[in-house]
């Protein structure tokens, strides 16, 4: 999975980075992204897809413990160090 997530960066790292000028302002956003995989007869893992607007529905009781954990874990890498964020 590791691998296949830093391919897609790696691909298409340019388009996602807007990147910086001498002359303008960094650019202070983030992208929260969902990849799907799926495992064949064999234990194969293929990336299916990847998507710039994952589905954030909690229908089970895992899926509202995984949701609220990546949520929780993607705004204190990207918005706490911007607010100096204590725990």
């Amino acid at each position: 999975m590791k691998e296949s997530v830093t391919d897609v960066f790696r691909a298409s790292g340019a388009k996602l980075y807007t990147g910086q000028t001498k002359k303008s302002q960094p650019y202070n956003g983030f992208e929260l992204m969902g990849f799907d995989f799926m495992l064949d007869e064999d234990l194969n893992l293929f990336l299916i897809e990847v998507n710039t607007n994952p589905c954030l529905d909690t229908p089970c009781i895992l899926l509202q413990r995984i949701i609220l954990q990546v949520l929780d874990q993607t705004l204190k890498l990207a918005v706490d160090p911007f607010l100096q964020a204590t725990e």
